[in-house]
């Protein structure tokens, strides 16, 4: 007798199904397929996801164990590591690139009123790339250096939420700053970027759009001091000051006034030398939004940990972004869940408890908020606002 839908189940129906049809039609995903279409695929590696499988086969075995409930969890094609395998190589890995930017969509309405500990009415980013190892001789095209194979992970992150709103993956030769070009500036918006972003050129073009940024100078970076404005050093300000760009192609290159802010950390006992067109926030702020960019560095250690990007199924580019990308989506459908339902549990608590319940029937909230576990890994001083218990 059938005693309600399974854990899996009910997380899978908060997907927007109709929308990931429309991605799959799109790019003609089940083109001449009879059996495992798309969202089986998405399904497996979803399970994949969720419960830490570490290979094919590992998810082989575990889903042919459960064979007689995978029907009821939407799994309608025979598994198996071979068909697995054929799909990730073979389906187009926009289907799923697609389908996470939806999701992202949803999420960030979802988190759009969170505090992120500065009260602003701007939209903040913070844009961060992070480097993903993979061995050459197994990943041949995804060369790095010389014995090196990598690629990189592009992320534009918003700080309301902890929600990536634009996600690029490139080989690991891609500079940082190229991605400015993929950007479409948002007017009004907070943009903020280490010192590898500085490029005065595609910095200007922000500035252009009315947009805002806040970068970190190089320690060459040549500026002339137009004048001083009087700030309190006892709050690890230094000096605030109008500039210009003092180079040739520089100045040419950004020929407005630019605003220079010098701070130091006394956390961190770091100095931080910073650049911004934003004219009317107070420097202690702009320092501090500064200080906010780390939070995007968390993110990258977060679902490095806590998700399957580090080990591949597949060795394809099409199988490596198909796994990024439905596990981006599997880490925003968790966001929008735990929105949704209002859980009080940290994000990582409720991973930990999806990997050891998808199969039980009952009621999500029950297996959520019937336990004594309380996570004491979490703290506002390492955590992301979105991860906090």
């Amino acid at each position: 007798m059938n005693q309600g839908k399974s854990i899996f189940s009910q997380i899978m129906d908060f997907l927007p199904k109709h929308k990931f049809r429309q991605c799959v039609n799109r790019y003609g995903g089940n083109y001449h397929i009879r059996s495992f279409t798309c969202f089986d695929q998405f399904m497996c590696m979803a399970f994949a996801q969720l419960t830490y499988r570490e290979s094919l086969r590992d998810i082989e075995c575990c889903l042919r164990a459960m064979k007689e409930k995978l029907y009821h969890m939407g799994i309608r094609g025979k598994v198996s590591r071979s068909t697995i395998a054929y799909a990730n190589e073979n389906r187009d890995w926009r289907i799923y690139c697609d389908f996470a930017q939806i999701l992202i969509h949803q999420a960030r309405q979802l988190y759009a009123d969170d505090d992120f500990g500065l009260e602003l009415q701007e939209t903040v980013y913070a844009l961060d790339a992070t480097i993903i190892d993979l061995c050459l001789s197994v990943f041949p095209w995804a060369r790095y250096r010389k014995t090196k194979g990598a690629i990189k992970l592009h992320t534009l992150l918003d700080l309301k939420g902890n929600i990536p709103s634009f996600i690029a993956i490139t080989k690991g030769k891609v500079h940082e700053v190229n991605i400015l070009d993929e950007l479409i500036p948002e007017a009004g918006a907070i943009y903020i970027l280490d010192r590898g972003y500085l490029d005065f050129e595609r910095l200007y073009t922000l500035h252009q759009c009315s947009s805002f940024f806040v970068v970190r100078a190089r320690a060459s970076t040549s500026l002339r001091r137009l004048y001083s404005m009087a700030v309190d050093k006892s709050c690890g300000l230094r000096c605030d000051q109008i500039v210009l760009p003092a180079a040739f192609y520089a100045r040419k290159n950004y020929p407005e006034k630019l605003r220079r802010i010098k701070f130091f950390d006394t956390d961190k006992g770091n100095r931080l030398n910073l650049l911004t067109n934003q004219m009317m926030l107070p420097a202690l702020t702009i320092a501090e939004l500064y200080r906010c960019r780390w939070q995007v560095e968390l993110f990258f250690k977060w679902i490095k940990q806590h998700l399957r990007i580090k080990a591949f199924y597949g060795t394809s580019e099409n199988a490596v972004k198909t796994q990024i990308w439905i596990a981006i989506s599997v880490y925003v459908l968790v966001a929008i869940i735990k929105k949704r339902l209002k859980i009080d549990q940290s994000l990582y608590t409720i991973l930990q408890i999806f990997s050891i319940t998808l199969f039980e029937k009952m009621p999500i909230l029950q297996a959520l908020t019937e336990t004594n576990y309380k996570n004491k890994i979490t703290s506002g001083q390492i955590q992301l606002n979105l991860f906090k218990s």
